[in-house]
């Protein structure tokens, strides 16, 4: 097993063992604990670091490539091939005049040069026990190392940028999640009042129909508003329960798995305006930076092909034995230097180049599109941020109003001067105003969130725990968070 591997399982069981004492019990997880559970354990993360594992291995390959290639190699051959052999003896320093068939050269008999020798022709096998050991270095390239150079080094960045971009995913993801739990509990809370008034008006108008003041209709009426105000109340619930999985999927944890919540969390504005902010955005985004390591990962490769049109120079040493039993008995070296130039390959190379410049400029036009899209997304979510504080102000001016009608409304009501029917609209106007001020809240969130994430800095020090809020085993009881 790999130190990384050991290091992961590690941290797995370190995360596991602060969150959870055992599966029977809970302990409180604020938000800040429940990122550091979903840096480490989330999928799509890992996927990004083992993609810069792989481009750390590229950079390491380049630089490599710039070094001496030392091989060694031994072999054993026996032969009886009449080249072979004859080639083997003289790498042995064991080629003798015999070996030309010195001794059936006559001069007294006619014709002969014209005797075909038998040692020659048909030499006897003979058996060759080699070594070698060669080294390889290049020398001029045509600049297809420093191409691979800057290729990888950038790829690396690019690797890095996207790891940075991912992680920031992942805290957006989490804070949903999270603040969708509470947004599901204050829902929750929405509910349980309108519970409460459903049932204290069925018990006023139960009241007034037995002092005959109101016909049946009207507590037949109120009986079923109380059933879908019930039904209203599982619905929260459920909502709530949703939210809950979709924090255990966020952090990688197994649905049956008790999580108890700490604080609510507050996502500041970031510092500044938003004129300055699209600059900063432009110098911090990581997914703006990926996409600029990537151009310049483009260069390296039209570097890289642009070296086939240059010659290419590399030296040569090697030291060589070969002897015909086990042993190093004949030694030799070679030293030397190739320059090696294709003067005509039918355009490949060429087109090759011009391939590797137009993926480079698709990039550029990427990169443009991004940046002009990225201004565009900052001004949208600062308008969307602006107009959910704003929004929040209104929703909580239009909460005092409602309760305030559904106070007169009810007492019209019960002095017998108004309807039912105004009355349950009244309330049905206080139950929208309250759910509604309890999505303003959690839009603020998410627009501000949305904003420091086109910015590039969607971190932990934006964000900022809201103290003194009820626990989440008091979900029903919980009131309407108050405005960040």
């Amino acid at each position: 097993m790999t130190d990384s591997a050991t290091r992961r399982i590690g941290i797995g069981f370190l995360a596991w063992a602060v969150v959870f004492q055992g599966a029977a019990s809970a302990m409180t997880l604020d938000f800040r604990q429940a990122v550091d559970i979903a840096l480490r354990q989330n999928p799509d993360l890992l996927a990004v670091q083992a993609q810069i594992a792989q481009a750390k291995a590229g950079v390491a390959q380049a630089e490599g490539a710039r070094l001496p290639k030392i091989t060694a190699t031994v072999g054993a051959t026996r032969t009886n091939d009449p080249l072979n052999v004859f080639g083997i003896k003289l790498s042995q320093r064991g080629a003798t005049f015999n070996d030309f068939g010195a001794g059936q050269f006559n001069p007294a008999v006619p014709g002969v040069l014209n005797i075909a020798p038998d040692n020659l022709n048909e030499p006897s096998a003979v058996n060759n026990f080699s070594t070698r050991l060669e080294a390889q270095l290049p020398l001029y390239t045509g600049g297809k190392l420093q191409g691979y150079m800057r290729q990888a080094r950038s790829m690396l960045l690019a690797a890095q940028s996207g790891d940075q971009a991912a992680r920031q995913q992942i805290i957006a993801q989490a804070l949903q999640a999270y603040d969708g739990v509470y947004t599901a509990q204050a829902f929750e809370g929405v509910a349980a009042k309108a519970l409460d008034a459903a049932q204290s008006q069925v018990k006023m108008v139960d009241s007034l129909y037995k002092q005959g003041v109101v016909i049946k209709s009207d507590l037949l009426s109120a009986q079923v508003h109380l059933e879908d105000v019930k039904l209203q109340q599982q619905q929260a619930a459920d909502m709530r329960a949703q939210a809950m999985d979709a924090l255990h999927v966020v952090l990688g944890v197994p649905l049956a798995e008790p999580i108890e919540l700490g604080p609510e969390v507050r996502v500041d504005m970031p510092p500044g305006q938003p004129d300055g902010w699209i600059g900063q955005a432009l110098e911090n985004n990581p997914q703006i930076l990926a996409l600029r390591h990537q151009i310049q990962a483009a260069s390296g490769k039209v570097e890289v092909a642009r070296s086939d049109l240059y010659p290419q120079v590399g030296a040569l040493a090697r030291f060589d034995t070969n002897d015909p039993t086990l042993g190093f008995g004949a030694h030799s070296y070679t030293i030397g230097a190739q320059l090696t130039w294709t003067l005509f390959d039918g355009g490949v190379a060429r087109q090759g180049v011009d391939q590797a410049m137009a993926a480079r400029m698709e990039l550029r036009a990427k990169l443009q599109s991004a940046e002009n899209q990225l201004g565009m997304q900052i001004q949208d979510a600062y308008r969307k941020a602006v107009a959910a504080q704003n929004q929040f102000k209104t929703r909580e001016l239009a909460v005092q109003q409602a309760e305030e009608a559904a106070r007169i409304v009810t007492k019209r009501y019960a002095d017998g001067v108004g309807t039912l029917v105004e009355m349950q609209g009244a309330q049905a106007q206080l139950d929208k105003a309250r759910a509604d001020l309890v999505l303003a809240r959690n839009q603020i969130n998410m627009q501000r969130a949305a904003l420091r994430l086109a910015m590039g800095q969607l971190d932990l020090t934006g964000l900022q725990q809201v103290p003194a809020q009820p626990p989440m085993a008091a979900a029903s009881a919980a009131s309407v968070p108050a405005q960040p």
